[in-house]
């Protein structure tokens, strides 16, 4: 059996490289049969570019752009250089990529394909993410080019797929805040950990472990006392009232009759969403199973396929708590303002920044005098 396995696993593997060899068709050709020599010379340069002639097709271009300046086919001959540096797939072509279609978008703002450059923008560091636990640059920066997507082109064919990579984004994010905070309270700093899960649960409420996030926020505030109890029940309500299919719904409501707490009604809106996301979560593909533990980048699957992604950055707060006494002392202390006349100790005293020279000249005169 195993050996089955395998052989339908090598033969599989063997058919995507072979599809994958093949020639793969331009997305944005020239429809025209015009026989000019701009043309033609862009007409070669995407036959090159579909047969992975990277660098041939980059010196056609450029020899289009530069011997035909008022050529009607500039601004394709642009966006295909940036297409063929995203289609070569390296790091520094993909760094050159962005470059290129950031230079598109600057010279053509007003064309159909600056959305579609802001787009892959988006997706080149979307396909640069790692998982949650490791470096988060590109996570980073992917949320930052998809939100700019769809602020400037909210109406462009591609916002909903700037969209479901966003919520990707975002699933990735919420991620890394909620294994920092649910470490923080697992070693005992509580006000940290509650700082991390308060700020995870309210910024991204699509978050798939949402509800996850809160009930440890609860039992975090339970750790830190009394005075917190406000919080704790505040979080218990949001876990009943927002997500009613979580696992851990019916310990909140124990755990709010048990504090003389109201059980909140759920939010029928709130259940459609829940439900939607759940039911149409990714499933594992079966290449997926074999070989994932072998990639590094994030899993998604569960990121929510419903629901309008946030549109800011998450923005650090202060732990609660954190700096109260101080800004108290500094309310009750005295300040007072003196004028000083006369002499100072600036004046009278040696200065402490010259680090003894002032001492060391004193003494060379009584020096001189014994020697004399």
């Amino acid at each position: 059996m195993k050996r089955n396995l395998l052989v339908i696993a090598v033969c599989g593997m063997a058919v995507s490289l072979l599809v994958g060899c093949g020639r793969k068709a331009y997305e944005n050709p020239i429809a025209t049969n015009s026989q000019q020599p701009d043309k033609i010379l862009f007409d070669k340069a995407v036959n090159d570019l579909e047969r992975r002639r990277y660098e041939l097709t980059r010196l056609t271009l450029n020899t289009l752009i530069n011997t035909y300046p008022d050529s009607e086919y500039i601004a394709k001959a642009k966006l295909a250089i940036a297409d063929s540096w995203y289609r070569e797939g390296t790091r520094h072509a993909l760094a050159q990529a962005e470059a290129e279609y950031k230079d598109f978008m600057t010279f053509f703002p007003t064309m159909e394909e600056s959305a579609e450059s802001q787009m892959k923008i988006c997706k080149i560091h979307y396909d640069q993410m790692h998982s949650a636990d490791r470096d988060q640059t590109h996570v980073v920066k992917a949320e930052q080019e998809c939100r700019q997507m769809l602020m400037q082109y909210p109406d462009s064919r591609h916002a909903d797929a700037t969209q479901q990579m966003l919520r990707e984004v975002q699933e990735v994010l919420a991620d890394g805040e909620f294994r920092v905070g649910a470490f923080y309270s697992f070693k005992g700093s509580y006000r940290a950990g509650a700082n991390r899960l308060q700020a995870v649960t309210d910024h991204y409420p699509l978050f798939s472990r949402s509800d996850e996030a809160l009930w440890t926020l609860a039992d975090t505030y339970l750790k830190m006392g009394d005075e917190y109890e406000e919080q704790r029940a505040d979080a218990l309500s949001r876990l009943v009232r927002d997500y009613p299919l979580s696992e851990f719904l019916d310990r909140a409501k124990q755990e709010l009759v048990a504090m003389n707490r109201p059980v909140p009604e759920v939010d029928p809106a709130r259940f459609e969403l829940m439900k939607y996301n759940i039911d149409n979560r990714t499933k594992r593909s079966f290449y997926g199973k074999m070989f994932g533990f072998f990639g590094t980048g994030p899993n998604v699957r569960d990121a929510a396929k419903a629901g309008d992604p946030v549109m800011t950055a998450l923005m650090p707060t202060t732990p609660m708590g954190v700096g109260e006494t101080r800004v108290e002392a500094d309310a009750t202390a005295g300040v007072t303002v003196e004028t000083i006349s006369g002499e100072s100790k600036l004046d009278t005293e040696p200065d402490a920044r010259r680090g003894g020279q002032q001492n060391d000249s004193e003494d060379e005169p009584e020096s001189d005098q014994q020697e004399q």
